[in-house]
């Protein structure tokens, strides 16, 4: 498996590099760090412009925010905004600005995804025809057009 994944790397930064796409170049060589609610990425107003409209596709889509994965004791704007702000929405919200269309997204979160991320994200692959995994503390998920590979078992 690590092989075949290292292969698509390698054919990322040789296309990139056979058409001298140095930002892609720079992307396939860079990881990304975000933290959930961090606004510190140069393109964050970008970022977060993007979240807003994807949470109005998945709502048009049928998402129902399931607000009790936030912990703290806040009024319902908030929460949603917190949710918004999952660190791994974020990463997706960059991967969509930042690389070609139609092209893989790869996440890595070191602790488990929250079911309501995950619903998100099933929504976002169907909307932006993208393929998403997300690799948690427990399993990789893989997102395809609405679905996941745990088939919602996680």
């Amino acid at each position: 498996m690590q092989k075949k994944v290292q292969g698509i790397v390698l054919d990322l930064y040789d296309l990139y590099y056979s058409r001298h796409l140095e930002e892609g170049l720079y992307l396939c060589r860079e990881v990304c760090t975000y933290f959930a609610g961090d606004d510190s990425h140069p393109k964050w107003a970008d970022i977060y412009e993007l979240l807003e409209n994807l949470r109005v596709e998945v709502e048009a889509h049928g998402y129902v925010p399931d607000t009790s994965y936030v912990l703290r004791d806040v009024d319902e704007p908030m929460k949603l905004k917190l949710l918004w702000g999952h660190s791994e929405r974020l990463a997706i919200a960059f991967g969509l600005l930042s690389t070609l269309y139609g092209s893989l997204l790869r996440i890595t979160k070191n602790i488990r995804v929250c079911a309501d991320c995950h619903t998100v994200t099933k929504h976002i692959s169907k909307i932006v025809k993208r393929e998403i995994i997300v690799r948690d503390a427990n399993r990789f998920h893989h997102f395809v057009n609405g679905e996941c590979s745990c088939n919602d078992f996680w």
